[in-house]
């Protein structure tokens, strides 16, 4: 079953001392998967400084997230709680490897919608990049 929903998306970003926080209230697909997972779907826009491309978050439990990300910007990441991955990330300027190390996945979604929280640390090349947070909320 796919429904529309809305999407209420808070993404922090910290690198040392400093944050930066983007915002986003968007339209999107919530789909129940046959393996008791989640997929949400929704297009990007300026905000999130890749207008052009659509996003896709496949979830199960408190595990594993898998976002991919195709159009302007293509990415693959896989979140994995307590585990290290290293993934595709494309921007409008190149892409690159990153590694992904995921502390946290709080998943609180069901048919009707909820909660998803994220919490992972990014990597190029060994050295640190930053620490990142994602707060999604997902209504009628």
């Amino acid at each position: 079953m796919e429904k529309d929903v809305t999407i209420e998306l808070t993404s922090i970003n910290s690198v040392d001392k400093e944050q930066s926080k983007i915002e986003l209230t968007t339209v999107g697909k919530l789909k129940s998967l046959a393996n008791g997972g989640f997929q949400l779907k929704y297009e990007e826009s300026e905000v999130t400084g890749f207008q052009g491309s659509t996003t896709c978050l496949s979830f199960f439990g408190n595990e594993l997230v898998n976002l991919s990300r195709t159009g302007t910007a293509a990415s693959e990441l896989v979140l994995e709680k307590n585990k290290k991955h290293h993934c595709h990330y494309g921007t409008p300027y190149g892409d690159l490897t990153m590694g992904i190390f995921t502390h946290c996945i709080d998943n609180n979604v069901d048919d009707s919608g909820g909660e998803l929280y994220l919490k992972y640390t990014v990597d190029i090349n060994s050295s640190y990049i930053s620490d990142n947070e994602i707060y999604i909320k997902i209504t009628d």
